[in-house]
């Protein structure tokens, strides 16, 4: 195929792979907040959900983030959000993984202190953008009433969005999401026994 030829199958090939998403975009009329779900076994969701308090941030948003699963030592985003961006609240469990407390009634307990800060996050149209970093886990381990959760998500304010992180969380809560993005895992460098690294995996 000469190269004229191939650049004109190419240039029609594109006309029409925009038409398409024009259309798309011109159809999509409907202004409100969205509900995400970054779920599957794969690194990098609750990473995903941190580059979108950026884009938040960039348009002056408030964002609220709750981490369900947040052990002491400290992670990049906290010390970044902490220093830099006081339009952010910032709560974590505190109680690490529960392989590590190995105590199922304080954990709930933690779980359910935790919930109220953000039922609370969700109840309030000052935040734009709501992260729950990893409460699926407590939905998995019926730490929270999974009823609860997801009725707070689909009250809240028209205009807020929200994003859940974690592996799981159930059927119920992936129907009732806007967007659901699974992250698979194909390899992952701690099981070829590297460490984790600071500033890329805490």
């Amino acid at each position: 195929m000469s190269t004229q030829r191939s650049a004109e199958t190419h240039k029609k090939k594109m006309e029409k792979h925009k038409e398409s998403v024009d259309q798309k975009i011109a159809e999509a009329t409907e202004e409100r907040g969205v509900a995400i779900l970054l779920s599957g076994d794969g690194k990098g969701k609750s990473s995903s959900a941190f580059g979108m308090v950026m884009r938040a941030l960039g348009y002056g948003h408030t964002v609220g983030v709750v981490q369900f699963i947040k052990g002491k030592q400290h992670s990049g985003e906290e010390l970044f959000l902490k220093k830099h961006c006081p339009q952010v609240e910032l709560y974590q469990m505190g109680t690490g993984f529960t392989w590590n407390t190995q105590d199922r009634t304080a954990d709930i307990a933690a779980a359910e202190r935790t919930w109220e800060v953000a039922a609370r996050m969700l109840g309030d149209e000052r935040f734009r953008l709501v992260v729950l970093d990893e409460i699926t886990y407590m939905l998995s381990y019926g730490y929270l009433d999974e009823a609860t959760v997801l009725s707070a998500i689909a009250e809240r304010g028209r205009e807020q969005s929200v994003v859940v992180t974690g592996r799981g969380g159930g059927t119920a809560l992936r129907e009732q999401m806007d967007t659901v993005s699974e992250v698979k895992n194909i390899k992952h460098a701690f099981k070829a026994g590297v460490k984790a690294r600071e500033g890329v995996d805490y």
